[in-house]
C-alpha cells in the first residue's frame, strides 16, 4: 500500500474539519443527510451523463491503484533484458526460447515470443506501441473521470446551498423560524461539494493519470529492450539506451556496473 496517499487523504480531511471543530463547530452541524443526497447524488448523476459506462466502471475498478505502489524503478527489467540479450547475441534468438518462462515482466514475456517466432522488427515495435498506447489511454481515462467528477461537485454544492436558502427565505414570515440554523444547513452542501472535489475527486484523478504515465514509461523500457534484442544490439549499448529512463540518483556510477 502507498501510505503517502492514505496519509494525504486523512490529513486533508482532518485539517479542514478538525480546524472547524477547534473553532467550536459542532460535528452535528456538518452531518446533513439532505445536503449529502443533493451533492453526491447530483455529482454522480453528472458523472454518469458525462462518461461512457466502460470509463466509469474502469474508474471505480482502479481505485485500488490509487493506494497501491507502482513500480517505477526499471533496473530490474533492464537486468532481465540484458540477460536475455546476452544469450541471444551469443547463441541466436532461438536459444532464448527456454528462458521465456523465467521472465517476470509480463509485457517482456509476451513480446519476446514475437521475436522468437520471427516477426518483423517493425511489426513487433508497432504491436508493442499499440498496446502501450491503448493501456495508457484506458488508465488515463479513469483519472479523467475522477477529475471531471471533481469539477461538478462544487457546482452541485452551490445548487444545494441555493435550494437551502430558498427554503429558508420561504419561512421569513414566521417570526419563530430559526433562520440562522437554516442558513447554516444550506451552506453545508457547499462544504460537501468543494471539500469532496478538492480533497478526494480531483486528487484521485491526478494520481491515476500520473501513475498511468509511470507505468507507460516502464513499458517503454521493455519495448526498447525487445526491439534491441531483435536487432542484435550489443548488450552494453542496449543497457545505455534503457538506462536513460532510470532516475539520475539510481544510475550506477562509473566502475560500479556488474
Amino acid at each position: 500500500m502507498e501510505l503517502v496517499t492514505l496519509v494525504g487523504v486523512l490529513m486533508g480531511i482532518l485539517a479542514v474539519f478538525g480546524g472547524g471543530l477547534i473553532e467550536g463547530l459542532h460535528m452535528s452541524s456538518l452531518l446533513q443527510g439532505t445536503a449529502a443526497v443533493i451533492v453526491f447524488g447530483g455529482t454522480f448523476g453528472a458523472m454518469l451523463v458525462s462518461f461512457p459506462a466502460p470509463d466509469i466502471k474502469r474508474a471505480f475498478g482502479m481505485l485500488g491503484v490509487i493506494f497501491s505502489n507502482v513500480q517505477t524503478d526499471p533496473r530490474g527489467v533492464i537486468e532481465e533484458v540484458i540477460k536475455i540479450a546476452t544469450v541471444a547475441r551469443k547463441e541466436g534468438v532461438l536459444a532464448i526460447e527456454g528462458m521465456r518462462d523465467s521472465i517476470v515482466n509480463p509485457l517482456f514475456k509476451k513480446s519476446i515470443k514475437f521475436v522468437i517466432d520471427g516477426f518483423e522488427p517493425q511489426t513487433v515495435k508497432d504491436i508493442m506501441q499499440a498496446e502501450i498506447d491503448l493501456v495508457f489511454e484506458e488508465e488515463e481515462s479513469a483519472g479523467k473521470v475522477w477529475e471531471g467528477t471533481g469539477g461538478y461537485a462544487p457546482t452541485i454544492g452551490i445548487i444545494g446551498a441555493v435550494l437551502g436558502l430558498i427554503h429558508v427565505m420561504s419561512g421569513l414570515k414566521d417570526p419563530n423560524a430559526d433562520l440562522g440554523g437554516g442558513i447554516a444547513v444550506a451552506f453545508v452542501a457547499t462544504v460537501y461539494g468543494v471539500g469532496s472535489a478538492n480533497l478526494i475527486f480531483i486528487p484521485f484523478g491526478t494520481k491515476l493519470k500520473r501513475k498511468a504515465h509511470m507505468r507507460a514509461v516502464l513499458k517503454e523500457v521493455v519495448k526498447i529492450g525487445v526491439v534491441g534484442i531483435q536487432e542484435g544490439l550489443n548488450p552494453a549499448f542496449l543497457r545505455e539506451k534503457m538506462e536513460v529512463f532510470v532516475e539520475e540518483h539510481l544510475k550506477p556510477k562509473e566502475g560500479e556496473r556488474k
